[in-house]
């Protein structure tokens, strides 16, 4: 009981772009133009920090690739990403969490799961549940994976898993698994969810969680005169985990 008690709460990360016309979300191009893109991604972002605020945590931080703006909630530190491609600025993420609380668990998801349930991560990250467990992995339905966890997060240890994994392809999740398993950790693994990467992505998405600001903003463009936005393919059933 001592032990639980005295268990440090997690660092919560979210690695993210701004949400600028042509910077993000530039799959659902058509039949979104840039600027409904970004309203897009800005409510995605919005989501996820809204569902990480409902999670116990130590210290939020925000690692952002551009400047903040109105959709950043109070509480959060902002991280600007460093140079170099994505493996490079996970580890980077991992390490400055390290630092800031070398003795904390941290987990770190992208702005890609609107859907995000807050349950899904505040009953695995509990002091209760994580005895034993050293690392946390929310695989995605293409292949990647929409959340990591260290147990114990290090500069070295980020690195060794991250750096120069292939990243945003359908083995992505893989390799990093793999990586997870040559370190002798031990991962409990999280519910599968969809990215929003693409237009029928976002149907489904939005058909999952209609309450979201996500679905809210995709069913605002949709239903703009003059030049509404076509329906999207119709969901599909949201795989169980």
């Amino acid at each position: 009981m001592r032990a639980v008690l005295a268990a440090p709460p997690p660092t919560l990360l979210v690695i993210a772009k701004s949400p600028v016309p042509g910077r993000v979300k530039t799959r659902l191009t058509p039949p979104f133009t840039p600027e409904q893109a970004a309203e897009l991604a800005e409510a995605a972002l919005a989501d996820t920090l809204a569902a990480l605020d409902q999670v116990p945590a130590g210290r939020r931080l925000l690692v952002l690739d551009g400047a903040p703006g109105r959709w950043l909630p109070l509480g959060w530190e902002v991280v600007p990403q460093c140079a170099g491609g994505l493996d490079r600025r996970l580890a980077a993420a991992f390490a400055h969490a390290a630092r800031l609380a070398p003795d904390a668990p941290a987990l770190l998801v992208g702005m890609d799961t609107p859907q995000l349930d807050p349950a899904v991560l505040a009953a695995p990250l509990s002091a209760t549940e994580r005895a034993g467990v050293d690392a946390w992995f929310g695989p995605a339905e293409d292949g990647g994976f929409w959340a990591l966890g260290l147990a114990r997060p290090s500069a070295p240890l980020a690195a060794a898993l991250l750096h120069d994994v292939p990243m945003s392809t359908p083995e992505t999740g893989r390799a990093v698994l793999d990586r997870l398993r040559t370190h002798d950790l031990t991962v409990r693994h999280l519910p599968r969810l969809l990215d929003v990467d693409h237009p029928a992505d976002a149907t489904r998405v939005a058909a999952h969680s209609p309450a979201t600001r996500f679905a809210t903003r995709l069913h605002h463009l949709r239903t703009l005169e003059p030049h509404p936005v076509p329906p999207l393919s119709p969901p599909h059933p949201e795989p169980t985990s």
